[in-house]
């Protein structure tokens, strides 16, 4: 009697395994004979290629046929969502590297910027500033995203309207938006001063700093004197305080900036009719010209050379109570005349002939100054105040 268990002959039979029930349908199924034609092998290897490639591709689901597969008899309830949801999720460190092969190809670039960028929000709050040593009117601000004038508006108490008159250690008001900032006197009205600005009254009440939603009386609003209201896109004029204009033939009229000024009529060399540059700096230290800045601002080190620009005769040389410092004028005989202040040192003397290229002083910070530059400013009888980068470049 053989000890071999025979394997059930019925289909039907709840015993049948499923092993069995596998090896039966390989071997009547045209797959198997195809395998079984092809020899061990060459079957098994296309076999094990076609186990990788399902197993790689549909992991879970692999998975869940072996479960199903060891428990025939009990139905499973399939729900691919969570485990999908898992697997499909890539870390950082499953991505390739990043190489720029040429940037000149066209395509899409992956951005390697992770930083996030936030949205600017609307201030309505004037804020305090507390001037630095080396800060100007342009960068201060640059820094708060406003126009340079709106801080001259802002604080007209303390700059008048001056650059120059920036100093360490004063406290500024920062308006939130580009406009002016008013203080209310008793009989103001806000047309009146809407007016003024070149604003609607609108302009006043919406502002919501200025907390007038609830004023229905423009012409008598219950707003306290010495109350401040910002004035969005208001503008006014200038106060000018720029030097004279000081010719050969009357030097005199400078007497009002300062102990520097000449008194007797010279004469002297006449200019070449071009300008070069008038220090050894080529760059701007802050302050560009403009209509509240007649001037350029050059930077340079304290005792840095400053050049006439072209031939003329010293019509002022000495203090400017303006704020410019020591200063230097130059009339130049042709109908220009050049200024250099904020000086160290000057070198020259009322009445003196200054040829172009001689040195007439040295870079210094005196005056209302921050820091050592060169202030130079071009005039002429033709154009009025000029932009100097119009006429020389360094």
């Amino acid at each position: 009697m053989s000890s071999r268990t025979e394997p059930p002959n019925s289909d039907d039979d709840k015993s049948v395994s499923p092993k069995y029930l596998l090896q039966r349908f390989w071997h009547k199924s045209r797959i198997g004979r195809i395998f079984k034609d092809l020899g061990p092998l060459r079957g098994g290897i296309i076999l094990s290629i076609m186990v990788i490639a399902v197993l790689g591709v549909y992991p879970i689901l692999g998975s869940r046929l072996l479960a199903v597969s060891a428990s025939p008899d009990s139905p499973v309830e399939i729900d691919l969502t969570e485990e999908i949801s898992q697997t499909s999720r890539v870390s950082i460190t499953d991505l390739p590297a990043y190489i720029l092969v040429d940037d000149s190809l066209p395509g899409i670039t992956r951005s390697a910027d992770l930083r996030t960028v936030f949205p600017e929000r609307t201030r309505i709050e004037v804020l305090d500033y507390q001037v630095n040593t080396g800060d100007t009117l342009f960068g201060i601000a640059d820094s708060f995203g406003l126009r340079p004038q709106t801080i001259l508006w802002g604080n007209y108490s303390i700059l008048q309207d001056n650059p120059h008159s920036l100093r360490p250690g004063q406290t500024l008001k920062i308006l939130p938006v580009d406009g002016t900032y008013y203080e209310w006197h008793d009989g103001d009205s806000l047309e009146t001063v809407a007016t003024f600005f070149g604003v609607t009254v609108r302009d006043l009440v919406d502002w919501p700093g200025n907390n007038l939603a609830q004023v229905s009386n423009f012409d008598n609003p219950p707003i306290e004197p010495g109350t401040w209201l910002v004035v969005p896109g208001g503008e006014r004029e200038f106060v000018t305080w720029s030097a004279p204009r000081i010719t050969r033939s009357n030097p005199a009229v400078a007497k009002v900036a300062g102990p520097g000024a000449c008194g007797s009529i010279y004469d002297g060399p006449i200019g070449e009719g071009y300008f070069i540059w008038p220090t050894v700096a080529s760059y701007l230290s802050g302050n560009d010209y403009s209509d509240y800045h007649p001037g350029i601002d050059i930077a340079g080190g304290m005792g840095n050379a400053i050049y006439a620009a072209a031939s003329g005769v010293v019509v002022y040389a000495g203090w400017n109570t303006y704020g410019y410092g020591y200063m230097v004028v130059l009339d130049h005989g042709d109908g220009w005349q050049t200024l250099y202040a904020h000086m160290s040192q000057v070198n020259v003397v009322c009445g003196q002939a200054a040829f172009q290229g001689n040195v007439i002083g040295g870079i210094g910070s005196s005056g209302n100054s921050t820091g050592p530059h060169l202030h130079f400013e071009m005039q002429s009888d033709v154009y009025g105040r000029v932009n100097p980068f119009n006429f020389v470049s360094p």
